[in-house]
């Protein structure tokens, strides 16, 4: 018979489908949901099992994405008066809170990424980079695409550069979502932390480099 979850986590699983009800399917609850099991998997190929360590990690997998800037709702006050009123200590809500402010890709894009991270934080951050790359990384990213009318892919505009923070996050210039995965998600793989998460990544990967090569054959009318 499977443990009961705690309260905090069933009350994040509610606020997580309430907050982010009505978002595109790249950044839905399914998608929260989904990195809560990667990092929940993640942290017992880890060997992390201490009680109060794997709730940090379920809470920040869950809440990660609840005031992501990409739906102009970049506010934290949701999560952490949620985490008020469940009544964590105070060291706990803090390390929640620091992992989901840190382990964002414009963070490490602008060199202010954690030096030494928590195992927790890793954890957490691989799940997340994990469901970016693979098949569902590539259904996410043209559904991502779909929603800010982003062209599948333009010859004449190339995938950029050493982008900072400023850049990556900027809506000013074009962009296709073919660009995205030079720009960001063939690199995930060697930004992975944990010895778990760089296994899966391996396979993930190449999944994403088959489908893009592929995808140019097809364009080019070579396939």
């Amino acid at each position: 018979m499977a443990a009961e979850k705690p309260v905090a986590v069933r009350r994040a699983e509610e606020l997580v489908e309430r907050e982010m009800a009505g978002r595109d399917a790249s950044h839905d609850a399914a998608h929260a949901l989904r990195v809560r099991d990667l990092a929940l998997s993640l942290a017992a190929e880890e060997g992390l099992s201490a009680p109060a360590r794997l709730l940090t990690v379920e809470l920040a997998a869950l809440l990660h994405d609840v005031g992501d800037y990409k739906n102009n709702v970049e506010d934290m006050s949701v999560v952490e008066m949620f985490l008020e009123e469940v009544g964590l200590e105070e060291g706990q809500k803090d390390e929640i809170v620091s992992i989901i402010k840190g382990m964002g890709f414009k963070n490490e894009v602008s060199k202010k990424s954690i030096v030494d991270p928590t195992l927790e934080f890793a954890i957490v951050q691989d799940a997340d980079r994990l469901d970016a790359i693979g098949a569902i990384g590539i259904a996410r990213c043209f559904t991502y695409g779909g929603s800010k009318n982003s062209a599948l892919y333009d010859p004449r505009i190339l995938p950029r550069d050493n982008l900072s923070k400023e850049k990556y996050m900027s809506k000013e210039e074009k962009q296709t979502s073919i660009n995205h995965f030079h720009e960001k998600l063939f690199k995930l793989k060697d930004m992975m932390k944990t010895e778990a998460g760089k296994r899966r990544a391996e396979k993930r990967h190449k999944f994403m480099e088959d489908f893009v090569a592929e995808f140019y054959e097809e364009w080019s009318g070579r396939a």
